[in-house]
């Protein structure tokens, strides 16, 4: 039941970054496919109906940990109280930067507003990007799973470079989703940023994947299926071009999906079985066995986790089936 919670808690968190992860991209991407005020509107109004719901996974999934492995949570929320505080006055600052924008007339507003829009969520992106580096690395845990480290800590060379690649990525994911949303002139620069983007996301997924190879012992200590994963995410990204230039929109955006969730599920089964890996390597960490609770509550707690993930899942299906027609921007 152990590895059932954690291939669970997994599903909700890939969930998360396909959703959430493409009007962050959004986003980061609005300075440079929308140059006029009305087409910034319009970047933001094509995750309006989203956004919302899709930072539901992301409350959801902190809900399942809590249930499902007390003790992982009570580790890392206390651990990295001051990022996850970070975290949040981002998600703050973001959303309320998609709320009030349109109640300012003034343009100066306007632009404070767009460029808190866009900052809060790349350095959110960097900062998520830079939490899973550390989990992938492995963290200075004490006998008793709590860790040791400082915040300067986190902020480590391996960690910063798989930041790097969680920006590039979800830049990528947000402008095959403007191509998808937007018809006008943010998404033809959209659909012709994704170009430049696959480079750079490929250049850095090879570095990241050598490093991570180098810091974990990738090819030798992890299940035979999570090594074939790179091969899973180069087709993926090699779709993903095809379908840029032939002007594809959806399958562009299927084959961001593809290659976001090929990584979680490598980086899941490079941590596994453990939640919270510990550095180095050699001693373990807190694995799933050891935080999850009793097998009566473990039990009843996935349960009520898959019940309430169908519900997600059947909202987050009809908002997409009801807003799914594209948004029009003439030129200004």
């Amino acid at each position: 039941m152990s590895v059932a919670a954690f291939i669970v808690i997994g599903m909700m968190l890939t969930a998360y970054v396909l959703l959430d992860g493409y009007d962050l991209g959004v986003a980061a991407l609005t300075p440079l496919v929308a140059r006029t005020d009305h087409q910034r509107a319009a970047s933001m109004s094509s995750i309006g109906p989203f956004w919302n719901g899709n930072e539901v996974w992301l409350i959801a999934a902190g809900g399942a940990l809590f249930a499902l492995f007390p003790a992982a949570y009570a580790v890392s929320f206390s651990g990295f109280y001051l990022p996850f505080t970070i975290v949040l006055w981002l998600l703050i600052f973001r959303g309320i930067a998609m709320e009030v924008r349109n109640h300012f007339p003034s343009r100066v507003w306007h632009d404070f507003w767009d460029f808190a829009f866009s900052g809060s969520s790349t350095l959110l992106i960097l900062l998520l990007g830079i939490a899973l580096g550390n989990l992938l690395r492995g963290l200075p845990l004490s006998p008793q799973g709590y860790f040791l480290g400082t915040f300067v800590y986190l902020l480590n060379p391996y960690a910063i470079l798989v930041g790097l690649l969680a920006v590039a990525a979800l830049a990528q994911h947000g402008a095959a989703f403007l191509a998808l949303r937007i018809s006008g002139p943010p998404g033809k620069r959209a659909l012709a940023l994704l170009g430049v983007l696959w480079w750079i996301v490929l250049v850095l997924y090879a570095i990241v994947t050598a490093a991570t190879a180098l810091e974990r012992g990738f090819f030798a200590h992890v299940p035979t299926w999570t090594a074939v994963m790179p091969v899973i995410s180069l087709g993926t990204l090699l779709w993903m071009r095809s379908a840029s230039h032939a002007g594809r929109e959806r399958a562009a955006f299927a084959a961001s999906c593809g290659f976001l969730a090929s990584l979680l599920a490598a980086a899941a089964g490079t941590m596994f079985p453990y939640l919270l890996p510990s550095f180095p390597a050699s001693r373990g960490g807190l694995s799933i066995y050891d935080a999850s609770p009793s097998a009566t509550a473990l039990v009843t707690a996935l349960t009520a986790t898959i019940v309430g993930l169908v519900v997600v899942v059947a909202y987050t299906a009809a908002i997409a089936r009801r807003m799914a027609q594209k948004i029009v921007v003439g030129e200004d």
